[in-house]
């Protein structure tokens, strides 16, 4: 006998998730209500290794949150990263970003990725801008233009010395360069850190369902000898399943 599943996605889930079509950007008017994160492309080091600079701003006072060269745009370094600017800067209300890994994953649920799975669980939106549209992302492209133009040319001759000069620049464009729209204030006498204290994912609970299943690491659910699958960017993560008819199981994802 076939098993089917039906995926229910949480009323709050539903609000999240819709700007992930680039049709819902927040306008972030004050700190730490919208994010903005991106890779500035790629450029070799003097050692002839490539960095790949990954950057987060706080759209509304254009605070300069970090600057981390990294060697390579795999998933284990932005969880790392943005776990750290948790910590030292609390959780923001939304994040904005491209259509790229590791922020969207092409063939996963509303092309989620492990990182955008993991920020929903916190409880912070996605926004995605439309493919072909950095417009969409402006203030955190003319910043990298200024980035690239001072911490690049030429690059470091190797990591410690690129990061180096990645940390000096985030010095003086928040600490000594004030922005018109700012009222020429510099973006860290307007930045503050959010109120939203991270303290790691939150239990999950299933009251109404009939089992709790953790997604298999090969992103299946196993009911009893039957394995379905689901998606890999869950792995890992409890579900709650109801069967609403013989042998069909609505799913539901607490938290996201």
């Amino acid at each position: 006998m076939r098993c089917w599943i039906a995926i229910a996605w949480w009323s709050v889930a539903a609000a999240r998730v819709v700007a992930l079509q680039g049709t819902a950007l927040s306008l972030g008017q004050k700190p730490n209500q919208l994010w903005c994160t991106d890779y500035k492309g790629e450029f070799l080091l003097g050692n002839h290794q490539y960095c790949y600079p990954l950057t987060v701003t706080d759209h509304a006072s254009r605070f300069l949150l970090t600057c981390e060269a990294l060697s390579s745009t795999k998933e284990e370094y932005p969880f790392t990263m943005f776990e750290r600017l948790f910590k030292e800067r609390g959780l923001p209300a939304n994040i904005r970003s491209d259509n790229g890994v590791p922020f969207a994953s092409a063939h996963a649920l509303f092309n989620l990725s492990k990182l955008a799975v993991w920020w929903l669980r916190l409880g912070i939106g996605i926004e995605r801008i439309k493919p072909g549209h950095p417009q969409q992302n402006g203030r955190h492209e003319r910043m990298h233009l200024t980035l690239k133009k001072e911490t690049t040319k030429p690059a470091g001759l190797n990591f410690l010395q690129q990061q180096a000069r990645f940390d000096d620049f985030i010095e003086i464009f928040n600490e000594e360069r004030p922005h018109e729209a700012l009222d020429m204030k510099c973006p860290a006498e307007v930045y503050q850190p959010s109120t939203r204290t991270y303290t790691g994912l939150p239990d999950i609970d299933y009251p109404f369902h009939d089992k709790i299943i953790v997604v298999t690491r090969c992103g299946r659910i196993c009911l009893g000898r039957k394995k379905i699958n689901f998606s890999t960017v869950f792995a890992g993560q409890a579900v709650g399943l109801k069967e609403v008819h013989d042998d069909i199981w609505l799913v539901s994802l607490y938290g996201l």
